[in-house]
């Protein structure tokens, strides 16, 4: 057992949230198991985030927030125990997509990671074998909230076709996954465009990349390779990355032709089907 006396608060976000939490529940003179009722979870589970052995989740925050009157303490420090889940080659890039006014991506092989239902992320996740699967997929989610800020960046998606028919996780998750790419196009600061299989060669052959534009800083590329990711801001870089793009999106689908591509997929590849019974199946 951990002693949480012990612990650091500086030593990372995920302690100084647990730190914070015993000391904010000591003040409101609660027993773990009293908070716990309170936020509708147990006393164990109380004491493991406490000694930072769990990672919270936003809306565990959120009821303790309103439980111990914290004005929103835990529901914004969540934010970065979160992204702290991510792996560290990766938590750079994640710091400056949230900054980002303008993002834009060409994907090879799966739908962007901004855009994955939880589903379709977990399966993602777990084909790297991690050993904190639930935590990656929550910081995955995370990311998510910029699409909903008030002020959020515009993101311009090209998908290659091929990512609408890798069945990843199984036809459910698919099906729904696309149906979430088509529910998109509500808002009118997202586009996806699909790169067809009968454009051929193209300009990224060599695979996925995206760019991140921002009001008063220099562009930013970001590429993967198999063990981690490359930021950069090398002016010959960027541009090249542009020229790329740029040739990418004019020969992908238009925008409503690409949705009624996704659509088309969605319905004839994973929509429910007779099985040998009559009953419908995925």
């Amino acid at each position: 057992m951990v002693n949480i006396r012990d612990l650091d608060p500086s030593a990372s976000p995920l302690d100084y949230y647990g730190s914070e939490l015993r000391r904010l529940r000591e003040d409101a003179g609660l027993k773990q198991g009293e908070l716990g009722v309170s936020v509708f979870c147990t006393a164990s589970l109380i004491g493991q985030i406490e000694t930072a052995r769990k990672v919270p989740t936003r809306d565990f925050s959120e009821r303790v927030d309103a439980a111990l009157g914290t004005g929103g303490v835990f529901s914004r420090l969540v934010g970065l125990v979160l992204r702290s889940q991510l792996p560290s080659w990766f938590q750079p890039y994640a710091e400056m997509e949230a900054k980002a006014a303008y993002i834009s991506t060409y994907q090879a092989q799966l739908v962007y990671g901004l855009l994955q239902t939880k589903d379709y992320a977990r399966a993602v996740l777990a084909t790297g074998l991690p050993g904190s699967l639930d935590e990656l997929v929550a910081a995955r989610m995370e990311r998510h909230r910029i699409l909903g800020r008030e002020h959020p960046p515009m993101v311009w998606v090209v998908l290659d076709e091929a990512a609408l028919y890798r069945p990843i996780g199984g036809p459910e998750v698919m099906r729904n996954q696309l149906a979430h790419l088509l529910s998109l196009r509500e808002k009118r600061w997202v586009r996806i465009q699909v790169l067809p299989f009968a454009a051929g060669e193209h300009a990224s052959l060599i695979g996925s990349f995206n760019t991140l534009r921002f009001d008063d800083d220099p562009d930013l590329v970001y590429t993967e390779d198999l063990i981690s990711g490359h930021m950069t801001a090398n002016p010959d870089t960027v541009k090249e990355a542009a020229l790329r793009y740029a040739h990418v999106q004019a020969a992908a689908l238009s925008v409503e032709d690409s949705a009624a591509l996704i659509t088309r997929v969605m319905e004839e590849r994973y929509g429910h089907q007779p099985g040998p019974d009559g009953r419908a199946v995925a």
